[in-house]
């Protein structure tokens, strides 16, 4: 089998399993329990014989290796998951504890970056970035996904310390979720901090274009409050977009996922189509065998280079400024910001007229905090800075890195934001928007 995975969708057919006897949506409960489809109850599909080499699992412990794919629908004939609400084992039953339910919806939006720069992306209840938590300590979570898209997601809780099937992982700790499933995620909100939530599958395009956003774990007993007292908090969530990329890629998804999921409804893919294994030997016979070669050789993986040419704050790009980045302040005063990197640059956060305190790092207190006036934020990792008002005025808040101070190449613009003092009054120079220098 030759492709790639822009072009399996075209071939998809040609390398499609035997149909299984119907379609079905499996798996609305826990694996091994029977399975429900409006009116109809069927038994759990039996797994394919494996042979077992030794190599079967992703991983080992106390000697002991696990049979890899089990317990995915992923390697069963006619999973067709339209539909399912699929709820896995893990954490307490809704009858347990006192649940806070949320819902997320996986969407194609279309987001406007500034004005005359449109595009569609993948987003979480068709917004940019995604809704943001606010949480306490402790508290039991329920997040019901609902995929709205012809294309599979995930979500990953990052920072936060769940059971390991609400991970969101695809492959290593659960299926993809479906176009039309419900995916259930229960996890109990800890340790407190700055975090957030973004899609684990086709990571590049889906967590750097939009799928992302803010998850704040709150507690009473804050150290950083404690020694910094302030009312305001602010979220900054930094983002960087291929527009172009993004484009293509979601319109080559879309235009295969039609046929892909027509053909998964039929029971006509096989594991090896969607690029599944059971285990790394089961991939290396067929390798070495010639009857397939992988996505990544050379020849047939297309070219695709992430190269972001928008760069913003919040889903939107200086100047079209989002009105939640904007850092408001008065003299005397002490504000939070919680400073998230949703995508996949690396940004040099400057502060102008001011020495901030770099109080948490990847949502936990840092037993020393820094006096800073320029902060790095690695993709993946969140910091938390502390500002006092002793220095009125207004403040230009930047990516120091001055290609992402751009629009699409043009000076200023993309990660461009404002700390503004309230109460001042006859400022001598006030703000205007400049478009080229």
């Amino acid at each position: 089998m030759n492709w790639n995975r822009r072009d399996f969708f075209k071939k998809a057919a040609a390398f499609a399993g035997v149909a299984a006897a119907g379609a079905a949506s499996l798996s609305r409960q826990a694996r091994g329990q029977e399975q429900h489809d409006g009116d109809h109850v069927m038994p759990e599909m039996e797994q394919p014989e494996m042979e077992h080499d030794g190599m079967a699992g992703a991983a080992m412990a106390g000697g002991e290796d696990y049979l890899g794919g089990q317990g995915s629908m992923m390697f069963m004939r006619g999973h067709n998951m339209i539909g399912a609400f699929t709820e896995p084992p893990g954490a307490p039953a809704d009858d347990e504890v006192d649940y806070r339910t949320f819902r997320l919806n996986f969407e194609i939006a279309e987001h406007e970056l500034l004005p005359g720069i449109t595009f569609k992306a993948f987003a979480f209840n068709g917004q940019i970035p995604g809704p943001e938590f606010r949480v306490q300590e402790g508290e039991w979570i329920k997040v019901e996904a609902t995929n709205r898209t012809e294309e599979m997601h995930t979500i990953h809780w990052h920072g936060v310390d769940v059971p390991y099937t609400m991970d969101g992982v695809p492959m290593i700790t659960q299926d993809p979720i479906h176009p039309g499933e419900t995916f259930v995620y229960r996890f109990q909100a800890r340790p407190a901090g700055t975090r957030f939530y973004h899609c684990h599958w086709g990571t590049p395009l889906h967590m750097s274009s939009a799928l992302h956003g803010a998850f704040i774990i709150e507690s009473d007993d804050d150290p950083i409050r404690r020694d910094y007292p302030y009312k305001r908090d602010y979220t900054l969530v930094l983002e960087s977009w291929d527009i172009d990329f993004t484009r293509r890629e979601i319109n080559a998804l879309l235009k295969g996922m039609k046929q892909v999921n027509r053909l998964m409804a039929q029971g006509r893919l096989s594991p090896a189509t969607h690029g599944f294994f059971r285990n790394f030997a089961e991939f290396k016979k067929v390798v070495d065998s010639g009857d397939y070669i992988p996505p990544y050789v050379r020849g047939a993986a297309p070219f695709r280079r992430w190269q972001p040419n928008f760069f913003g704050i919040n889903g939107k790009c200086y100047p079209a400024v989002d009105p939640r980045s904007l850092l408001k302040i008065k003299e005397g005063e002490w504000i939070r910001v919680r400073i998230i990197n949703g995508g996949m640059g690396l940004h040099h956060l400057h502060l102008h007229g001011h020495q901030f305190v770099h109080v948490a790092q990847d949502g936990n207190p840092l037993e020393h905090p820094l006096r800073l006036n320029t902060i790095s934020i690695f993709p993946g990792t969140t910091a938390d800075i502390m500002i006092y008002g002793d220095n009125p005025g207004f403040w230009t808040f930047h990516d120091h890195n001055t290609l992402h101070a751009q629009n699409n190449g043009i000076y200023p613009g993309g990660m461009i934001t404002l700390l503004i003092y309230e109460g001042m009054e006859s400022p001598p120079y006030v703000p205007s928007v400049s478009l080229i220098q």
